[in-house]
């Protein structure tokens, strides 16, 4: 931790910054993404560059998007003996992710990152959602939201954000990691978790931000049935006996709350309404 004392580098709380230290972590971490010489690997919120720089003896090309202006420095220095490297100072979610990914034409593009857990999921969606073509996303998440990603239908953890993740990728949980691998320590248990992105989505749907708007609406009141929660939606407002009607013809409970359907189930409703 010299680093940290020579620069005066205090985590600031308002970027959710905890920022990983444990060399075994980091090092599976790197595992876990596969990273290799035929890579282009965005790290979003790179901090104290310790995960930068062993991406960087792996990959072809590595950019590291940082929103904190007091790690630039930090940055310049721990990577100064790396020229596969560039950092950019931005906020991720204002960041047009199409014209980073494509900076280096004919490498495999994959995001590598200890997120900040206030916006975890924003920035999972905004990855996913974008249409570049990633290979994989490798984060660092907290293990609720881990948990979150890879459920089914009737558990309290599914949600939207268990759907996009779903659809767009096959997840898988690699590690858990504790508060100790951390400094400062979080309050809460982390998990490194894998997105294989698929080529093509495992259910076919007409419109799927048409579907998403459906999944997002059925889970904004999810004790609601499905059928209500569509028409009070103002994004949505389908009359409540046309989803009912469309639920039986699926063979479904018109009743139904969306916290127990499939994404194959809300991909056919979708079609239907």
């Amino acid at each position: 931790m010299n680093i940290v004392r020579d620069h005066n580098i205090k985590a600031q709380k308002k970027f959710g910054q905890n920022f990983l230290t444990d060399d075994n972590v980091l090092d599976q971490i790197v595992e876990a993404a596969g990273v290799c010489v035929d890579d282009h690997v965005i790290e979003i919120g790179p901090g104290l560059g310790t995960l930068t720089a062993r991406l960087a003896e792996k990959a072809g090309h590595v950019t590291a998007i940082e929103i904190d202006r007091q790690m630039i420095p930090v940055l310049d220095e721990v990577l100064a003996d790396y020229d596969n490297t560039r950092v950019i100072c931005a906020d991720v979610l204002k960041t047009d992710m199409n014209e980073v990914a494509s900076a280096y034409p004919g490498e495999n593009v994959k995001v590598v990152a200890n997120l900040p857990y206030y916006i975890t999921t924003p920035i999972v969606t905004g990855l996913l959602e974008s249409k570049v073509r990633y290979k994989s996303i490798t984060v660092m998440v907290q293990t609720e939201v881990a948990e979150r990603m890879q459920t089914g239908p009737g558990s309290k953890d599914y949600g939207a954000l268990s759907l996009a993740v779903q659809y767009y990728s096959k997840p898988r949980i690699i590690t858990d990691v504790p508060p100790e691998s951390f400094y400062p320590m979080p309050g809460v248990g982390s998990s490194v978790i894998r997105l294989e992105l698929y080529e093509e989505p495992p259910v076919k749907v007409n419109d799927p931000d048409r579907m998403f708007g459906i999944i997002k609406a059925s889970f904004m009141q999810r004790r609601k049935t499905l059928a209500n929660s569509l028409q009070n939606n103002p994004d949505t407002h389908i009359p409540r006996e046309k989803t009912e009607e469309a639920l039986s013809w699926l063979g479904l409970d018109p009743m139904i709350r969306g916290e127990a359907l499939t994404l194959e189930q809300f991909a056919a409703l979708s079609d239907l309404l």
